[in-house]
């Protein structure tokens, strides 16, 4: 679904208010510490979770020897790609399968570092992987099957909860993989 920006208006600009500064705002500010504290920003559980999924694959490559693939770069001279993607996202046939009401296939590895990733995360790989599927094809299963988007939610209540459950727990160990030092050695079995 490709949507579209709003139309831009043309308004015109504001003047900006000024307010007076009285003797006594100022003493406030001053004396009681009354001044006005930005809050601090609460961090996207996303960008969390995808940074520490980040540390953590990006450790798991270089005990292996391996630099890890980035966005936007080229991969270093020498660089064997088949061997990084073998190691990160595993090798063989995938472990994993779901099928979709679709009619798609979604597969995945239970071996490499992404997936060890996603289990020190998740504390369920497999079960993320079902979970994480489900609940990212709803709208396209209530598009196949003319349903409305609030039915097929319904239908699918436990593995939402499921997944906010396991999402919730990737969220704290996301935060204490971000806030130790980058894993060195082999990581705990």
């Amino acid at each position: 679904m490709i949507k579209e920006p709003p139309a831009r208006t043309r308004h015109q600009p504001r003047r900006p208010v000024r307010l007076p500064v009285t003797a006594a705002v100022l003493a406030c500010a001053v004396l009681a510490g009354c001044t006005a504290q930005a809050p601090n920003p609460v961090p996207d559980p996303d960008e969390l979770i995808k940074a520490a999924t980040q540390r953590l694959t990006d450790a798991c490559l270089a005990r292996q020897g391996l630099v890890p693939p980035r966005t936007g770069r080229g991969r270093p001279p020498g660089t064997d790609a088949q061997r990084v993607d073998a190691a990160l996202f595993g090798t063989g046939p995938a472990e994993l399968s779901l099928p979709l009401p679709t009619g798609y296939v979604v597969r995945a590895h239970t071996d490499g570092c992404l997936a060890a990733a996603q289990q020190r995360l998740y504390g369920d790989q497999p079960g993320w992987f079902r979970v994480s599927v489900i609940v990212n094809n709803l709208e396209p299963e209530a598009a196949h099957t003319h349903r409305d988007l609030s039915e097929v939610r319904a239908r699918h209540r436990t593995e939402i909860a499921q997944w906010e459950r396991l999402r919730a727990h990737a969220l704290t160990e996301a935060t204490t993989v971000l806030k130790s030092p980058p894993p060195k050695g082999n990581p705990p079995a």
